[in-house]
């Protein structure tokens, strides 16, 4: 016997009078995301199952990186225009985008060895070494390196707009230069420099950030603003390493097919920090 007050479940759900449903003169959610190409650009080369996998996650990576290369050139602007709040806000989305795509490092890792070697070779030479929304990336975050562009040779436009984040001031730049505007940087040479190489940490620099954490709040937008930048180094680096250990996990110590010694090339930039006096400070406070 059931019990008088157990209610009903149904696994029908009515549809609302209310919901569109002609879309023969209107724009629908496919129309405005562009959905018949995105979806239709997935074209494996071999007839092997995973390589649709393998494709997919390296396709959703490059928006995701292009999100973000959208969002810190957001947050550049925002530091220049010294609207900090907004900043914040950017800043950290960027720290979740980061955090998305080391996820995406482990559904690529249910690709076992065996499996990716039935269609490497389709791949050729493409590697995500070309990569140019990890490129602009590193750029904006201050890793500086000319010879990284000229694998974009190829393609002017992609070129020029690598060329263009190369030689301009990086989030950090800014964020120094308004260290040197807080009158709390002593010598500015840092900010005379050729921005398109890479950025030497720099004593001066060590200093005023010190200041700002032995006085946090005296300067509480600067140091919350530090913090901010760690955060995206941590989730950056962390991304880095499950790069690094997936590859590993299904090539091992292969050459990469980019031409790049694959794990050991990986390994390096581990040790490569966009706001080395940031982490160095720490030992001195």
């Amino acid at each position: 016997m059931s019990c008088p007050h157990q209610q009903k479940t149904s696994n029908y759900r009515e549809v609302e009078d209310s919901i569109h449903t002609d879309f023969n003169d209107d724009m629908s959610y496919g129309d405005y995301l562009c959905l018949e190409q995105v979806l239709s650009a997935q074209k494996p080369l071999s007839d092997q199952h995973d390589e649709m996998l393998f494709i997919t996650i390296h396709q959703s990576s490059e928006l995701w990186l292009k999100l973000a290369g959208h969002e810190l050139s957001e947050a550049v602007k925002n530091i220049q225009e010294a609207d900090f709040g907004h900043a914040f806000k950017v800043i950290s989305r960027v720290k979740q985008i980061f955090n998305q795509l080391t996820q995406s490092w482990n559904i690529l890792s249910t690709l076992t060895p065996v499996d990716y070697l039935k269609f490497r070779d389709s791949l050729g030479h493409s590697s995500g070494f070309q990569s140019h929304g990890y490129r602009k990336l590193e750029f904006l975050l201050g890793n500086k390196n000319a010879k990284l562009i000229e694998v974009h040779q190829a393609d002017p436009i992609i070129y020029n707009e690598l060329k263009t984040v190369l030689e301009s001031p990086s989030l950090y730049d800014e964020v120094i230069k308004v260290l040197a505007d807080k009158q709390l940087l002593e010598n500015t040479d840092v900010l005379n420099r050729d921005f398109s190489k890479p950025y030497q940490q720099d004593h001066h620099v060590l200093q005023a950030w010190l200041s700002v954490y032995k006085n946090a709040d005296e300067h509480f937008e600067l140091y919350e603003l530090a913090e901010k930048l760690i955060d995206i180094e941590d989730a950056f680096q962390q991304w880095r390493f499950k790069h690094m250990y997936t590859v590993q996990r299904i090539i091992g110590n292969k050459m990469g097919t980019g031409g790049s010694s694959g794990v050991s090339f990986l390994k390096k930039a581990l040790d490569i920090s966009f706001f080395p006096e940031l982490f160095e400070l720490r030992t001195h406070l």
